[in-house]
């Protein structure tokens, strides 16, 4: 092969590779630097009408849920009556609300239910930031002792719920569960 076509097969080569490799990458499962990692900082002020705020502190001493939704998220109100659901079982879930306005969030949860134990208003997104939510909706899996846990992206549909989610909370509660006596 002449040294001219080297460099231009070697370079096609290359890009069909990565290519490849890029459209095999699940976005969902984009991996998050926060896993294992304390939750950040924070304190909101709740949505209005849907006190009490929400914070940090709260998602300590039991297994729990936070999810990121907000009005003006199409794929937020498509799985927001499984939310409602879920929370019906007892499962503490609390709710993120990120970017929006006091008015539109507070309606949206007066009008779809609220599912949600506690609620933080993110006006600016700035606790979204620290959580590295880069879209919404997003969903949090968080231990005990305030670990994240898993992070899943997108909508959760009832097939996400029942072998992600629900699996991770389990076997997170299973771990602070106290051993039976003898």
């Amino acid at each position: 092969m002449r040294p001219a076509l080297v460099v231009p097969v070697a370079l096609f080569a290359v890009v069909a590779v990565a290519l490849a490799v890029g459209l095999g990458l699940k976005p969902r499962e984009i991996p998050s630097a926060l896993i294992g990692q304390p939750v950040p900082a924070f304190a909101l002020d709740p949505v209005e009408n849907f006190g009490p705020g929400l914070s940090n502190e709260d998602l300590r001493g039991q297994v729990t849920i936070v999810n990121v939704f907000a009005s003006w998220c199409v794929p937020c109100r498509a799985e927001h009556q499984l939310w409602v659901d879920v929370a019906k079982t007892g499962l503490p879930i609390f709710g993120l609300n990120y970017k929006d306005t006091p008015a539109n969030a507070s309606a949206w949860l007066a009008q779809l239910g609220n599912p949600y134990q506690r609620t933080g208003a993110d006006r600016q997104g700035r606790v979204g930031i620290d959580f590295g939510v880069y879209g919404v909706p997003e969903t949090f899996v968080i231990d005990h002792n305030g670990i994240i846990q898993l992070k899943f992206i997108g909508p959760v549909d009832r097939v996400a719920l029942e072998t992600q989610i629900l699996p991770k909370v389990r076997a997170l509660q299973a771990l602070v569960q106290p051993a039976p006596a003898r």
